[in-house]
């Protein structure tokens, strides 16, 4: 099971569609719990319960209170392919540790990456000073896995 930070501190809109998706990975008991890095506002909080997510002011705070030793730190437009629930429950049960998760999207005229998140464990990314998806993915140098 892993712990799921989204860091909306950015774009806060594009959130329900993601966290739609983290739902069915909810279900199937392969996510724990689901972080929410945002500004407090209403709308926030409305999703946060909504969703059963859990706000939090930043990514280290969110860290503190996961209960997994495996987190996803993701963007909220990340959008994942059909299947990404299986696939990812295979990567772990075969003991695949971090990876980068890539979603769909991206490429067009300028090869615009596509959204990502990133799959670490917890000590790696509490390690980093002011963490950051963009600072994840530099520092940690982790190889694509395309779930689904």
């Amino acid at each position: 099971m892993l712990s799921v930070i989204v860091d909306a501190r950015g774009e806060a809109r594009r959130l329900p569609a993601l966290l739609a998706q983290l739902t069915a990975a909810a279900v199937e008991g392969l996510i724990k719990e689901v972080f929410l890095v945002a500004p407090h506002s209403d709308a926030v909080a409305a999703i946060c319960e909504e969703m059963g997510a859990e706000p939090a002011d930043t990514i280290e705070q969110a860290l503190a209170w996961a209960k997994s030793e495996l987190v996803l730190v993701a963007a909220p437009e990340l959008r994942l392919r059909d299947g990404w629930v299986e696939a990812l429950g295979e990567h772990l049960a075969s003991g695949g540790g971090s990876a980068l998760v890539e979603g769909v999207g991206g490429g067009g005229l300028f090869g615009k990456r596509p959204p990502y998140g990133v799959l670490v464990e917890r000590g790696r990314v509490a390690r980093l000073e002011d963490p950051d998806l963009k600072r994840l993915r530099r520092q940690l140098g982790l190889r694509p896995l395309r779930v689904g």
